[in-house]
């Protein structure tokens, strides 16, 4: 079996070499474009002297910070480098040889990834109305199903799965099969309709909750997020932890990223802000767009996005093209700082026109 391996989205560092230093609009790969805390900046500053030492292996002063947020036992919290490598613990703990992990098709790859990596089988269940049909995936569930991957948002179409939906898949769902909800993205949700995965996790349901500090909070470049489970299901992912996963800059600056909220908010709100604009003008250039409840928008310039994205990169603009996803004509847009997404839309007309 070929395993697939993860492609992000091109880098400024790659683009300058085939194109010059010059100002670069990265809108590739949903960071946050105002940046981190400048608590978070500070904490790393404090803790650059220590770096020769090694980093506190369980992570005890954030998963107590997140314990508190959440009014969960520390117990029920594990901290690791990334969503990224939660999923790949995930697959290590639960996913055997010949094992069947169910998905959304186009979902997050990194699934599809560290599922073949154990050896286990992906079965996808394509995207409806570029949503998850959670009934179709139902239906692709069998006894040799372990895993559910529910990315909610979704990535890369930027649609949720409403609570009353998610009830009734789970309520369907053999108890044995675990549900990964990996909510990235769930602090940009608008929609009054969005099930919050926490309340699963309270509720002792076979959930495992995927958040991460790369989006809103900005630390992208730091790698760290988190898991919310059952301690039965938590204790499974610390017996395949690294030792040191966290280093301890990433430690420090997440602690105080929590506790900048008026930072989040802002993220939040520029998030809101420049989709609305985005929304306003494709409207206006005649392209459609797949409403979105995460800092990015999938958009369908009905040609093949791979002839826009060569474009856009002439103009100092990164985006994501389609295909991967199986939308050749469709690419994925970051909404970044005002000035960035007025930036894209200028030069997005340039060419089109």
């Amino acid at each position: 079996m070929e395993i697939e391996s993860y492609v992000p989205g091109k880098s400024i560092e790659e683009v300058q070499k085939e194109f010059g230093a010059k100002r670069w609009v990265k809108l590739a790969s949903n960071e946050n474009l105002l940046g981190p805390s400048p608590k978070a900046v500070a904490a790393i500053r404090k803790e650059l002297p220590k770096t020769y030492l090694y980093p506190e292996g369980p992570c005890t002063v954030l998963r107590q910070a997140l314990a508190k947020k959440f009014s969960l036992p520390e117990g029920m919290v594990v901290i690791s480098n990334g969503a990224d490598n939660l999923i790949l613990m995930i697959a290590s703990a639960f996913v055997n040889e010949s094992d069947e992990v169910v998905m959304a098709d186009p979902t997050f790859p990194v699934y599809t990834n560290a599922t073949q990596i154990m050896g286990g089988r992906p079965i996808k269940a394509r995207l409806k109305d570029f949503t998850h049909d959670l009934d179709g995936m139902l239906r692709k569930v069998n006894r040799k199903t372990k895993l559910v991957f529910i990315c909610n948002p979704n990535n890369p179409t930027g649609t949720t799965v409403s609570q009353k939906s998610l009830n009734r898949f789970l309520s369907k769902l053999p108890k044995r099969v675990i549900v990964v909800l990996d909510e990235a993205y769930g602090d940009f949700v608008e929609d009054p309709y969005y099930p919050n995965g926490l309340d699963y996790v309270k509720g002792g349901r076979q959930v495992i909750l995927l958040r991460t500090f790369s989006k809103v909070y900005g630390l992208a470049g730091l790698r760290i997020g988190y898991a919310l489970g059952r301690k039965d299901l938590v204790d499974c992912l610390y017996q395949v932890r690294d030792p040191f996963p966290v280093g301890r800059l990433a430690q420090v600056a997440a602690v105080a990223a929590l506790k900048d909220r008026n930072h989040a908010i802002r993220s939040i709100q520029l998030v809101y802000e420049g989709k609305r604009y985005l929304y306003t003008e494709l409207d206006k250039m005649g392209l459609s767009y797949v409403p979105s409840e995460a800092n990015f928008i999938l958009i369908d310039f009905e040609r093949d996005s791979a002839e826009i994205f060569q474009a856009l990169l002439k103009e100092g603009i990164i985006i994501r093209p389609g295909k991967m996803w199986d939308y050749p004509t469709f690419a994925r847009v970051t909404v970044g700082r005002m000035e960035d997404n007025q930036t894209f839309i200028k030069a997005l007309k340039k060419i089109l026109t």
